[in-house]
Order: structure tokens, then C-alpha cells, then sequence
């Protein structure tokens, strides 16, 4: 709480507060601007420090959500990393208040350092992280498992940052024209809050899609440099000696050079570092509506690799033996009619077309560019032989939870989901009990589920669990796993970015009505990869591995 004073008498330094919180004498009548050392009249100072605290806060709120973004983009499970960046800078702006406690005599020259540091820490955080990522392979492994110290670092110290904002600027807005504390506070929190809506807006609508996550962190940066210098140097330049001007000056003149040469080659290190993720092949690199896309490969006898938000899908060494196991179990039976969700590579539908007898295939992807990009792509289409150019083939962009809950459709003989895997936070509601329900609801009688359930030897409480939601939508089981063929081949990668290893093996989950059986068609056509004893014995490995008693998941509770 800000304590009352009465005006300084002429020609002595402002005084902003006792030492240790002793009361003052009672207020006398509020200083003239000039008395007070401003170049404004009070009423206008008290309206640009507001806007600062406007702008700042706006600007704090970007780095927050830079942060969850760029962790949700390289680790995966989006919770968790807004959990933990929010709660940490949370925590660190009480800690940062506590300490600014401090620094209110010199509350003026304080807020300047703070934004300087602020503008350089916040605004260079998402180039610092995504250096690191991409060029320690993801850490050693760490990043995979947890928040790795560089991103709790950056948390704090950025929460910090902005805990300390809120002391300082009170000491200044009371410096203008004092008032009762409550009504200052009111109006300093009004403005931030508001701020904070603004910067909240701004960055899913202006800064992300159209400056990118690193250009939007830097110009963030640049802008709360300059509005904390202005305010400091132009409002309380008389509360500050001619050093302390000075250094402030230089201290936001190197900050500034150092966004702006990072803005500058912004582009360049992206290349740079996409290459250090994905390799030199880089051909494709677009950011749709939906996700990232890259195209590695796929040209001069190079094997193609497909990547969506930094995880590896596809793999030509050996995705047609993950689509042939994932695809061909289901089409025993009666496959006239079959629903694809996701695989908007084509891949999985490619494997479809190779049985005569299917007279329509109807594929649910959230992302049409990958569609337009799987077809055409000379490598993509080439590896899916063009199965988006086949007439039974119809594709709609929408997310299949919210299309499935619609008019219901005719009964498909098949679904096969091909989707990303459940640990991934935004895929998980398509790994829920409701979702398969309204599957159930769309198969045939003799109709057959199958579902890619991630890695088994490496998420073994995924799988299962996997399993037994289906289960308690009222489907009948059968659990498999085929073995993959080392690193960096898998599709369909648990959380692993493309220069991290992937998983040993894949597991897929067959359901129906009745219970299905493992096996090929022999009336048609024949797997390149998949042989009799091998499905044997993917039904036979997966069974050791159960996890017994897991509950299913539902979208109030997921368990993934």
C-alpha cells in the first residue's frame, strides 16, 4: 500500500515513500505538474502512464502465451505446458512484486530497467527456445519428458519481470496525483487488465498468422522497449540524474539493435533451423490454418518424410507397412463403404483402393491443405498413387467429432482412424468413450473399427487405454502390434520431433460388435508386407503387454 506524503518543498529530491512502511504525515494539497517535476499537465501524465501500463501489459500477456505456444508446438500435450508456464510466472510475479518493494524510491529508473530486460528476455525467448530444441536434438531426451529448465527459466524470469511492473508503475501513477489507494489501484488494474485482452487477441489473430512465432515474440519485444523508454525518458526524465539518463538510453539502444538484427535474420534462422530439425531435404515448409507442414525428401530416390507440428507421420521407408497393418485386418469382411478420419496424406486410402469391390471411400480431415498438398505434390501423390484423383474418393474438411455428431450418414462397412496419437492434447477427444459411441453409431452391423493407438512398448497406458474406452462404447476388441524398423521410420510418432527417435513399434486396436478376427482377406488383394504368421504374432505380442483396470476416457476426464 502506497503511503501519503506531502509535496516535497522546492529545490529537494521527490520522495516516494518511507523506508519500511512507516505512515506519513497527511496529505496536503497535490503539487503542480511543474512543482512535481513533469513536462505535462497531471491529468495527461496520469492518461500516458495508463497507456503504458496498457501497453505492457498487452505485451506481457504475448509472452506468456508465445511461451505455452512454442512448448505445446516442440514438446506436445498442450495442459501441461500452460500449466506449468502460466503457474510458474504466476508464482514469479508475486515473487517479482515482493522484490520491486525495493525499488520504489527509484521507481522511475527501476520501471525503465525492468522493460528494458523485459523487452530483451520476453521478446528473444521463443528464438532462445527453438535454437536450443533444434540444435541438442530436443535436449537428450529431456524435453520429451518434462519442461526442460530453459522453459521453466524463461517463465520465471519473464514472470518476474512483470511482477515487478506493479509496485513501480503504482509509486509512478501516485507520483502524478495522488489518490485514495484504492481508487488507484482500480484504475492501474482496469488498464492492465484491459491490456491483457488486447495482447490475448492480438496473437492467435495478427501476430501468429501473419508475423509468425518468432517475428510476433521480437516485434512484441521491440514495442515494449520503446514504450517503457518513452515513458521513463519523456514523462520522469527529472526523476532521473544525467547518468542514469544516459545509461537508460544506451541500455534500450542495445536492446533495440539486438531485436532488430534478431527481426533481420529471423528468416534466415528459421531455415536454419528447420534444416537442423528435419534435415537438408527440406522441400515444403508451409503453415496452414490447421498445423505446420513439411516435406522432406521424396525426390532423386530420397525417401520422402512427412511432418505435422514438428512430429514425424510419415516415413517412405516403411509407411506402407504401417498403412498395410492399419488398413487391411478391417477390410475382411464387407468393405463397399469406408471412412477415413484424418489420413489426409492419402496413404491410408491408397491402401483402401487396392480392394475392387469398395465403391465409395469418404476421408474426414480437420486440414484441407494437407489434402490439396497430397495431391498435388509430385512426391506425396507419387507415394499415395494418386488416390485423391480416384472418382470414389470424397473428402471433407472438418473435425470429425463435430461432423459425426451431425445428420447421421449411411452405415460404413469400415472406419479406419488414422489420427494423431491420444497423448496429444488436441487429438484426445477423439480417443474418448463419447467419440467412439458416435463411430459405433455409423458402422454397419458387420461393420470394423480399427484405430492406431500409438507406440505400445514405449505408451503401454495409452494403448490400453485406448482399448478399454473402446470397450466401454460397447465394442468388442482386438488388440495388435507390429514391429517397426528402428529410428526415424515410424509415422505417426508419440511426441518425438523429427531428428528424435521413434517409436520401436506401432499398435492398432481392431474393434466391431461382435469380435473381430485377425486376418487378411485371401479374396483380395495381398498385403506387400503384412504376412499370415506376421499378423499372428502381432496379436499374439500385444497381449503380454496389457495394463489391467484402466478406466476409459472421456472428454470430462481424459486419461491419456
Amino acid at each position: 500500500m502506497i503511503e501519503p506524503q506531502v509535496p516535497a518543498p522546492p529545490g529537494s529530491p521527490p520522495s516516494w515513500g518511507r523506508p519500511g512502511g512507516a505512515p506519513g504525515p497527511a496529505p496536503g494539497p497535490v503539487a503542480p505538474a511543474s512543482a512535481a517535476g513533469l513536462p505535462v499537465r497531471p491529468g495527461t501524465g496520469r492518461f500516458l502512464v495508463l497507456a503504458g501500463v496498457f501497453v505492457c501489459a498487452a505485451c506481457g500477456l504475448v509472452y506468456e502465451l508465445e511461451l505455452v505456444a512454442l512448448a505445446s508446438y516442440l514438446i506436445g500435450d498442450s495442459v501441461t505446458q500452460a500449466s506449468v508456464v502460466l503457474s510458474v510466472m504466476v508464482f514469479a510475479m508475486g515473487i517479482g512484486s515482493l522484490a520491486a518493494k525495493r525499488l520504489r524510491r527509484f521507481a522511475a529508473a527501476g520501471f525503465g530497467a525492468v522493460e528494458a530486460v523485459l523487452a530483451l528476455v520476453g521478446g528473444s525467448s521463443a528464438m532462445a527456445l527453438y535454437a536450443v530444441f533444434a540444435w541438442t536434438g530436443g535436449w537428450g531426451g529431456l524435453w520429451a519428458e518434462g519442461p526442460h529448465v530453459l522453459l521453466v527459466a524463461f517463465s520465471l524470469t519473464i514472470g518476474l519481470l512483470i511482477g515487478a511492473e506493479v509496485p513501480l508503475l503504482m509509486e509512478l501513477i501516485q507520483r502524478i496525483r495522488r489518490q485514495d489507494a484504492g481508487g488507484a489501484v482500480a484504475d492501474l488494474f482496469a488498464a492492465d487488465y484491459v491490456g491483457a485482452l488486447v495482447g490475448g487477441l492480438a496473437f492467435p489473430f495478427v501476430l501468429l498468422p501473419f508475423l509468425g512465432q518468432l517475428t510476433g515474440a521480437l516485434v512484441t519485444g521491440t514495442v515494449n522497449a520503446v514504450v517503457g523508454a518513452a515513458l521513463v525518458l519523456g514523462l520522469f526524465r527529472g526523476d532521473l540524474t544525467r547518468r542514469a539518463r544516459w545509461l537508460l538510453v544506451t541500455v534500450n539502444i542495445v536492446v533495440l539493435a539486438v531485436l532488430a538484427a534478431a527481426t533481420v535474420l529471423a528468416d534466415d534462422f528459421e531455415r536454419a533451423a528447420r534444416h537442423a530439425v528435419y534435415g537438408q531435404d527440406v522441400r515444403v515448409a508451409v503453415r496452414t490454418d490447421v498445423q505446420e507442414v513439411v516435406l522432406a525428401g521424396g525426390t532423386d530416390g530420397r525417401p520422402l518424410r512427412l511432418f505435422l507440428d514438428g512430429r514425424l507421420r510419415v516415413s517412405g521407408d516403411d509407411e506402407r507397412r504401417y498403412h498395410e497393418a492399419l488398413v487391411f485386418p478391417a477390410m475382411t469382411g464387407p468393405h463397399a463403404r469406408v471412412l477415413i478420419l484424418g489420413g489426409g496424406d492419402g496413404l491410408a486410402a491408397r491402401e483402401v483402393l487396392r480392394h475392387p469391390d469398395v465403391r465409395r471411400v469418404d476421408v474426414l480431415e480437420l486440414d484441407p491443405a494437407l489434402v490439396e498438398l497430397a495431391r498435388q505434390d509430385p512426391g506425396l501423390s507419387a507415394l499415395n498413387e494418386h488416390a485423391y484423383g480416384d472418382p470414389r474418393v470424397h473428402v471433407t474438411a472438418a473435425d470429425a467429432f463435430r461432423r459425426l455428431r451431425g445428420e447421421p450418414a449411411a452405415p460404413y462397412d469400415v472406419v479406419i482412424s488414422d489420427l494423431p496419437d491420444p497423448g496429444l492434447t488436441a487429438s484426445t477427444k477423439l480417443y474418448s468413450q463419447e467419440f467412439y459411441a458416435l463411430v459405433r453409431r455409423v458402422l454397419a452391423p458387420q461393420g470394423r473399427l480399427v484405430v492406431h493407438g500409438g507406440p505400445l512398448a514405449s505408451h503401454p497406458v495409452a494403448f490400453w487405454t485406448v482399448d478399454s474406452t473402446l470397450r466401454a462404447a460397447g465394442l468388442r476388441t482386438l488388440p495388435y502390434r507390429v514391429d517397426g524398423r528402428g529410428p526415424g521410420s515410424a509415422p505417426g510418432t508419440a511426441g518425438a520431433p523429427g531428428n528424435a527417435a521413434a517409436p520401436a513399434d506401432w499398435g492398432f486396436v481392431l474393434a466391431a460388435r461382435a469380435s473381430p478376427a485377425l486376418r487378411v482377406d485371401r479374396a483380395g488383394p495381398r498385403p506387400r508386407t503384412l504376412t499370415p504368421a506376421a499378423l499372428a504374432e502381432a496379436a499374439r505380442s500385444a497381449g503380454p503387454t496389457r495394463v489391467p483396470g484402466l478406466p476409459p476416457s472421456t472428454l470430462v476426464h481424459p486419461r491419456y
